[in-house]
């Protein structure tokens, strides 16, 4: 008892910091998070705090109510006596404390959610932003390089083309192809990239067509279908390009 109930207490009054932090975070990593333990805890205990700060400045204007000190410092002591007392304290409100925590939790888990959206919409969390440091997701660095988010909205790619080497059957090819979606694994690797228009040649293809062009068309084959499935885990280099069409462009300049 005078070990576990300490614990509890202090389990619950960080469990919103924990789940701020994690909905909060934009992560590639699905498995587990190997982010350094002192890292997770300062990061979850500072979220708490601003947590609840706020949660107890709007108890005060709402139903001016103060948080009772005295009973939270029983609580986490090693006195059983004092135990007691701050648990008869607590069961006298505890409509009063089940709602902040039960708010206060519901707010966690959503608000992050909210915010992330917010980031993204507005391009807060691009390199160049003012605010770039503090509100990039740094565990997600596939999806700052394969969706054009480091660019302004102005500056937004209105398409992004792959090309990647590939080894076919010991003969390098090149594939060539605008990117529709891509797929990462459990462990935040890239795993696969799905291709729109894609067309291929071998690598030892002369660059300009035999007839002095340059043209896509004229140095690749072009590959039936709607899409193309491009394994990462196949490639031998990838090259991401961004494009940006003319205001008198209406498709991607392939195919």
């Amino acid at each position: 008892m005078n070990v576990a109930l300490p614990a509890l207490i202090v389990f619950f009054v960080l469990l919103p910091g924990f789940l701020f932090r994690s909905r909060f975070k934009r992560a590639e990593r699905l498995s587990l998070d190997y982010s350094p333990f002192g890292q997770v805890v300062t990061q979850a205990v500072l979220w708490a705090a601003v947590l609840h700060a706020v949660w107890l400045a709007g108890t005060w204007l709402v139903a001016h109510r103060t948080v009772r000190a005295d009973v939270l410092l029983k609580l986490v002591s090693s006195d059983s006596a004092l135990h007691a007392d701050a648990i008869q304290a607590v069961a006298a409100d505890i409509p009063r404390v089940t709602w902040y925590f039960a708010s206060l939790l519901v707010f966690a888990y959503v608000m992050p959610t909210v915010a992330r959206l917010a980031i993204i919409h507005w391009r807060l969390d691009r390199q160049a932003a003012p605010l770039s440091r503090l509100l990039r997701f740094h565990a997600a660095p596939w999806y700052y390089l394969l969706t054009g988010a480091d660019f302004a909205a102005d500056d937004t790619p209105d398409f992004i083309a792959v090309s990647a080497i590939v080894d076919a059957a010991g003969r390098p090819m090149l594939y060539y192809g605008i990117l529709d979606d891509f797929y990462l694994d459990q462990d935040g690797r890239l795993d696969r990239l799905v291709l729109e228009k894609a067309m291929r040649r071998p690598l030892e293809s002369d660059k300009v067509a035999l007839d002095g062009t340059d043209r896509l068309t004229e140095r690749f084959y072009a590959i039936d279908g709607d899409y193309f499935v491009l394994r990462y885990a196949e490639a031998i280099t990838l090259n991401i390009e961004y494009i940006k069409l003319a205001p008198d462009e209406a498709v991607p300049p392939v195919g």
